[in-house]
This record gives structure tokens, sequence and C-alpha cells, in this order.
């Protein structure tokens, strides 16, 4: 586990990070043996900061999600990044709805040409 985690997150981190982790020890662990400073936060939902540390943005996060992903019914894998892609640009603008900005976000939207088609994009081979 610990070298899936450094895997995923550990060209993320340094010395200076601290990590807010709940109550799954893989991550503890983790954070011990790279000499991370770490707080870990109950599942139970007893103790939710410590000082100015806590996990409620991840958890305010995912609870979004959740909501949103409900509407679905459920999501076919392969097209989980699409929904997650999309629910990220709404959550990424959803404070911005002044009418400057969505009058700003059209007009962007129509000056690049679009030549991809659902079709061409399917026969492409994409280098990873």
């Amino acid at each position: 586990m610990k070298t899936q985690l450094d895997k995923v997150i550990g060209s993320k981190l340094s010395s200076d990070n601290t990590l807010c982790i709940d109550a799954w020890r893989a991550f503890s662990t983790y954070a011990k043996s790279k000499g991370l400073e770490h707080y870990r936060f109950k599942s139970d939902g007893t103790e939710r900061v410590k000082g100015l540390y806590h996990i409620q943005n991840v958890n305010d996060y995912h609870s979004r999600l959740k909501r949103w992903m409900q509407r679905f019914n459920g999501v076919a894998t392969k097209y989980l990044q699409n929904y997650l892609v999309w629910f990220a640009f709404l959550d990424s603008v959803h404070f911005k709805t002044d009418g400057m900005f969505i009058k700003q976000f059209l007009v962007e939207s129509c000056v690049h040409p679009m030549t991809e088609t659902n079709r061409t994009l399917r026969k492409k081979k994409f280098v990873a």
C-alpha cells in the first residue's frame, strides 16, 4: 500500500507539508515512513479540527460530488473521468455566476474552431 500511495502523492509532497488524514492506518504509516508531520482524524466525526488543520474541505468536496453524481444513477467506469472533469469544472465556476463571466465564457467557447468530432476522436491513437 505504501508503494501505491507513494506513486500517487509522493512527488507532490515535501518535508514542509502536513498531512491531514482520516483514520485509515495506511496514511499514518506512510507519513511516518516519509518523516512527514501528520494529523489523524477519527472517522466517527468526534475530532474534526486540530488547530488550523482539518479535513472538512475534502469532506465537503466529496459530499458535493456524491450529491451531483446521484442524478445519473451510476456511471460506467470508462466514462468516470469525464464525469469527474465535468463536476470539477462546474464546481470551479459555481461562484462565478455574474453576467460578465457568463458572457465571456460563451464568447471564448466559440472563438476556437472545432474540427474534431466524436467519430474522429474514437479513431485516433493517443500517445501516453
